[in-house]
This record gives C-alpha cells, structure tokens and sequence, in this order.
C-alpha cells in the first residue's frame, strides 16, 4: 500500500485551510452560523450547508447537531465542520434556517474534523462516511453496564505459557472471508461483505481480565520486563517525542520475538503519565486477546477499552461513551479502532503494519495506517509502526526520511533465529513421491515428535480441495453470483464459495455431461489433517482454520491444547502463522509455499516473503534452536529465496528495483475505478466513460499512466457485473488526479438516469 508521507499529509492540511469557508473566527466574536454536514447518504448532498445558530450555546466544530432538511422540512442529524461569524456573500438575502438542537455527548471533537475533511479527499468518500467512522453507532446496551468486552478469553493464554517474558507478538486468524468490493448498492448506502463468524458476548472478558489481573503481581498490575540493551535504545529515541508532544511517525522493525510489544507497552506507559490517551491497533479481531492480557497485566483492567466491529450494537456504543467520557486511556483494537474519541491522544501503536486488513474494502476505503498518520498530526502524538517484516512502502518512507527507522535484530532470549531448508516439490514428484510430505520434512517430524516436541505444519488454503471437476468434460463448480471455482469442503460434502459465502451441495453427476464422478483437485487444510493422521497414526492431531473455529470457542480450545501439550502436530492457515509463542514447538512446515505467489497482484511477492517469514518465526522460541522446512515448487523465486535465507534487505532492493520499474507503490498510487452494473456491457461503457471523462480533464500527456479498462478478476459480485479501470498515479500529479477522479465520480454518480455507478479505491488491498 502506498501510503502518505508527512510532508505529503501536510498538503492537505493546507488544502483543508483553503478549501471552503474559514471555520477560524476571532476571539470574542459572536458565532452566526454554521457549516454542517447533513446525515445523508447520496453524491448530490456531499457538500456544507449553512444554518444559522440562533440562541444555541457551546456550539463548536465537530457538534452533533439535529436540523431542518430538504423541502419537506424533515430532521436530519449532522455534524458542524465550519463556524462561522457571518452569512457567505452567495447567501445573503436568503432565508436561513436554524439548527434546531445540539447533542454534545455524541459530538466529534476537532482533530476528528480535519482528519475527516482530508478523508474525503484522499479516499473519495462523501463527508458523512468519514464522519460516522468517529461517531458511536447503536444504543447504550440493555443491560446499562460498561464492562470491556473482548471475544477470546486471554487470560487462558497466560495461563498455559502461550505468551511468554513480553516476547509474544501477534496470532493472525485465518483469511477471513474475503470482500469481493461492494455492489452497486454501495452508492446508495449499502456495502456488501461476506459475513464470519458469531456475535461476541460481553461476559466473557469479565472472567478472563479477572485471571489476568490474579496473575498481575503489585497492586492489580504487573512490574515491566528489564529491558534489552536493543528495547532501551529503542525507548531513548521514542519517549522524548512522546514527552515533548513532538510529531514523529517511528517504523519499528524488530525480528519476531525480539520483544517490541515490550517498548509499545512502555511507550504506552509514558504517553498515560504524560495525561495522554493510547491507540493500539491490531491487524485483526482474533488478536486483541493476546494484546489486551497484555495491558490488562501492565495497566489494570478498568484502563482499557475495546473497539473492533464483532462487539454487539451496545457494547461498541457503551465502550465509545466510555472513551469519550474518560473512563478509559487505552484503547485495542482492529483498524477501526483508529477512531476512537479520544480528546487528547498521545501515542498510535500499530503492530503488524504490513499487514492488508488495515486497508479497509468498505466505503470509506481508508488505510488505518494512513488515518493514524493524519490523526497523530492533528493531535500532536507519536506514531509507532511495528513489524519483523515493514511493508516495502513504509520502509521506503524511512529511505527517504519521512520515518525515523529502528531496528531490533535480536529475540528477546538471545536464541538463534531457526534454519530454514527449501524442498523442491518437482525432484519429490520424479521420484515418485505424490504425498503431501517431502522425505526431508517427514523425517525431521519423526525426528521431533519421538523426542516429544511438537510441530506446527502451515497451508494457506481452507478446505477439502480447491476446486470441483469433471474428469470427463472439465466442467468446474463455479459461484452463480461471483464466477470462481468453488472450494470443496469433505466434512459437509459441499462446495464453498469463499467470497460470497454461497454453499452447495456436490451432485452425484457432472451438471454438464451427465457423468458420474466429480472430483476434487487441490489441497486444503482439511485434507491436509487427514492425511497428515493417515501418516501418523499414534499423534495427536488437531487443525485450525476459519471452519474449525466456526465454533463459540473452538479456536480457543485447540490452542490451549497445543499449548499444554495435548496436541503433538497442529496444522492451520494465517491463523497459526504469527504471535503464537509455544515453547515445545521445534519444527514449522510450509507445505506449498507458492499458493499466494499465483494471486494475479503485484503485492503477491511481498505477502509472500511476510507471511513465510512470520509462519518460520514461530519455531524454537525457547533454548531449542528450531528448524523449518519450505516446501515449494519455485525454490528460485526471489520472494521465497529472499524469505528462507531470513534476507529483507535483499527482498526489499529486488522488489523495490521491480516496482520502480513498473510504476508500482512507494512510486505511485494504484487507483482502482471500479464500475458496477446489471448488465454487463453497461459495466464496461462505465468504465470506458470514466476513463474518457479522466482524458478530458487531465490532458493526453496523462494517457500513459491511465490503463484500458476490462473485466474485473472476479467479474461478477453479487448479481452485479464489475469493470476495473486502473490509474498509477505518480506522487508529483496526486493533486492533479485527486480533483479530476473527485470530479469524475461526482459526474457519474450523480447522473439522474444511469445504468451504472462508480466506486473509486486508492492502492486497493487486493485486486481481485
């Protein structure tokens, strides 16, 4: 993702200053009016309109605000953006209407307004999108109670050893049912996500904060791990910006293990007696159990707050009062958790900031990374952006001074990072070896299990099999409203779309031929579990992957089996590949390494050098050295060359000489136009016309940087077909290309009759 520098982020503060009408007044001077963004939803009222104050008082920027709207005089909720002292000139000698009330209890605070404003013109969303994103949703919950909610129990993993010395980092759940970009709903309000999982119950952090705070040593906390003589010099660099309130974005590149949620946690700690309030972001929901044991052990439980999108309606309304309330200074969670409403933030912690799911696929499509950039600026705090593998974007930005890089090369206990060995699938295969196992990696899980250790075996594939055949004709089972192979899954006996989530059941004959006998080709990780018992009968065997955690507190369970020793081999997708600090684990093996290699994306090495490193960081943690074995059919691949040698540096100077060459980020925005529509063919004028509306506002010089538009990779989502147009923009024309794609979209959007509507996403997560 390519993502704005400081200096970049500050031309939008200058635009925010020029753009409209002058929110600032002197001091003294009566407020008269005031500039609101309407709660409505459509392209055609994306802009300010003026109300007048009348006798409100304490009206400020960011009030919540309820006034007249439209023709039939109908309340609308709003928020104030700009104050001011008298009407504008094109207004006078009309009649003003005035607000008719003010909620200051769900009013967004200032910083909010201007990051708010420079959202709406990064992201193209409308300023109410930016603005929700703030504001509480929902109601207080039923029960009137402020308790932290959380999904997983922590403090179980305290218990049984998962987490260990400040050196445990993050666990990353599985692929969570991927987004297949929004419908031509969207416009009109609706997004259309596939949906995991099950509401979280509040309940249930209650018994795990209690365990942790049993655990805790002092008064209900626990003392700081002494420091490594890396953690120290790491911390000389932040805490003086924290205590000076200075601005200043820290890329944090430790290894795993070298222990950086110690110098988050102790960065937390100065930025709380500094009077200041702390964000810390993880990449998904699945890891704010770990983190939140964390801080429940250093800072106590009443401290924190948790925000991420699976808590029920109340619980995310009770926890924003909270915040905003000041009953809470901490704040975990998912990329949302970027806006909490915090009055005064001093510290933005961002744990695994290569990682995709901080870009949202939901309009606003905002990058949190992004987001804490602009936020930290506006409220004068410190940003830490940590990783063992820092994305090649935010790498480049410490290259070129934007960030101030600090470097952990060392684990927390000093022991040696694991050695590695990449197995070439194709010599296995000519010598007769069709198994999941190469000879190398089985013997070494012989080796390790008899001297009762315990192996973790990775597959970045769910499911029985990869897609469904007929042998006879080569018809494939394929999604109905999306137009991809669907995903086998044995247990149910159905096939899968894992995108939109439609599930079939396998016919006994082929629904083109007639045929008997569908087969299913590819492997997943539950085929991977069944053969992997075939081949060791006497081992206590257990998979963990979005479908066996499916189940309210199946995921948990596994682990804490794992982590006791209940389990010898234990075999999962992302959800096993980072975070995870078992002691007796000795051994990793990465059955097909090249499965994220054959995504149609230009991010597809980069996912692939992080995810291989972070699966290997999870071997030997403890006085065992481990060892990890690579199983690929692309042992020449610079990505997974790069990734067993443990080389980022080499990774990143041939992946940085590819995206130079290519006009790929840190050089450019990738914008991705999308069009949507019933019919096919009024997808494809969609985005023929966007690009012909681009031509004639930027000029043929700007030709070569607008691509042909075709078929999206997933051509159909839902019952809407999909066109992409993609533009790489480069860093010195953003501003020119910001107001041409605004005006485009506005244009197309907007129009009274139209088969088709456009939504616009900056360096999109995927391109799928």
């Amino acid at each position: 993702m390519a993502r704005l520098s400081d200096a970049e982020i500050g031309q939008f503060d200058k635009q925010d200053a020029c753009s409209g009408l002058n929110q600032c007044f002197s001091k003294g001077c009566r407020v008269k009016y005031a500039n609101v963004v309407v709660g409505t939803k459509s392209d055609k009222v994306d802009q300010f309109f003026t109300y007048g104050v009348g006798e409100l008082e304490g009206l400020s920027v960011g009030s919540k605000v309820t006034v007249p709207f439209a023709q039939e005089r109908a309340e609308r909720t709003g928020y104030v953006f700009e104050l001011l002292e008298q009407l504008p000139e094109e207004l006078e000698g009309k009649r003003i209407r005035n607000i008719v009330s003010v909620d200051e209890a769900e009013s967004l605070t200032e910083d909010a307004v201007t990051v708010c404003r420079w959202m709406r013109g990064r992201y193209y969303c409308r300023y109410i999108d930016a603005a929700l994103c703030f504001a509480p949703s929902g109601k207080p919950s039923a029960s009137g109670k402020k308790r932290v909610p959380e999904a997983i129990d922590p403090a179980g993993f305290i218990a049984e050893g998962v987490m260990n010395d400040g050196i445990a980092e993050n666990v990353r759940d599985d692929e969570t049912v991927e987004t297949i970009g929004e419908r031509t709903a969207e416009c009109a309000g609706e997004g259309a996500t596939a949906a995991t999982g099950g509401a979280t119950k509040s309940h249930q952090i209650d018994h795990a904060a209690n365990e942790a705070e049993n655990i805790a040593a002092g008064e209900g906390v626990k003392k700081a791990n002494p420091l490594t003589a890396e953690q120290r010099k790491a911390c000389s660099v932040i805490l003086p910006a924290i205590e000076k309130a200075e601005p200043e974005v820290f890329l944090l590149n430790g290894v795993t293990g070298s222990g950086k949620t110690e110098v988050y946690l102790t960065a937390a700690e100065t930025s709380l007696v500094c009077g200041r309030g702390v964000i810390m972001l993880v990449p998904e929901i699945s890891l704010t159990h770990q983190t939140v044991a964390r801080f429940i052990q250093r800072f106590g439980r009443s401290r924190l707050a948790i925000l991420h999108s699976k808590l029920t309606a109340g619980e995310r309304y009770d926890e924003w009062r909270r915040i905003r309330e000041g009953g809470a200074d901490i704040v975990i969670g998912a990329r949302s958790a970027v806006f909490a409403p915090f009055k005064d933030i001093g510290l933005i912690i961002v744990d695994e900031e290569h990682e995709t799911s901080y870009k949202a696929d939901q309009t606003p499509k905002y990058d949190a990374v992004e987001v804490a950039v602009k936020r930290a600026r506006a409220s004068k705090a410190i940003v830490i952006l940590g990783s063992a593998t820092p994305s090649v974007v935010s790498n480049y930005r410490a290259e070129q001074g934007y960030y101030k890089k600090i470097t952990m090369a060392k684990r927390y206990n000093l022991v040696s990072l694991p050695r590695v060995e990449t197995c070439d699938m194709r010599t296995e295969l000519l010598k007769g070896n069709r198994g999941i196992f190469s000879e190398a990696l089985y013997a070494r899980m012989e080796e390790e299990l008899a001297a009762g250790r315990q192996v973790m075996l990775f597959l970045n594939r769910r499911g029985w099999s990869s897609y469904v055949s007929c042998p006879s004709c080569g018809y494939v089972m394929k999604c109905e409203h999306c137009n991809i192979s669907l995903t086998y899954h044995k247990a149910e006996n159905r096939a899968v779309c894992h995108y939109c989530g439609v599930s079939k059941r396998v016919p006994e004959t082929c629904p083109s031929c007639g045929k008997p006998g569908l087969r299913h080709f590819g492997l997943g990780t539950e085929q991977a579990e069944a053969l992997t018992r075939e081949a060791f009968p006497d081992r206590r065997v257990a998979r963990l992957d979005a479908d066996a955690a499916r189940k309210k507190g199946s995921g948990e369970k596994v682990l804490k089996d794992f982590a006791a020793g209940k389990l010898d081999i234990l075999i999962g997708t992302q959800m096993i590949a980072k975070g995870l600090d078992f002691a007796r684990v000795t051994l990793v093996g990465v059955l097909l390494a090249d499965i994220s290699l054959n995504i149609p994306d230009f991010k597809s090495p980069e996912r692939t050098f992080q995810l291989l490193t972070q699966v290997a960081g999870r071997a030997g943690r403890r006085e065992e050295r481990g060892h990890v074995v690579v199983q690929t059919c692309l042992p020449e691949n610079y990505a997974i060359e790069a990734a067993v040698n443990g080389d980022y540096e080499g990774f990143y100077r041939t992946e940085l000489y590819f995206r130079k060459t290519l006009g790929y980020p840190p050089f450019s925005d990738v914008v991705q136009v999308t069009a949507f529509a019933a019919a096919e063919g009024d997808a494809a004028a969609g985005a023929a016309k966007a690009k012909e509306l681009l031509l004639g506002l930027l000029g043929e010089a700007s030709r070569a940087e607008i691509l042909e538009p075709g078929p999206a990779p997933i051509a159909k989502a839902g019952e809407d077909f999909r066109y992409h147009l993609y533009i790489k923009v480069p860093t010195a024309k953003r501003r020119a290309y910001e107001w041409a794609l605004a005006e485009v979209k506005h244009k197309i959007n907007t129009a009274n009759v139209s088969p088709y509507r456009i939504i616009i996403d900056v360096n999109p997560y995927s391109l799928m």
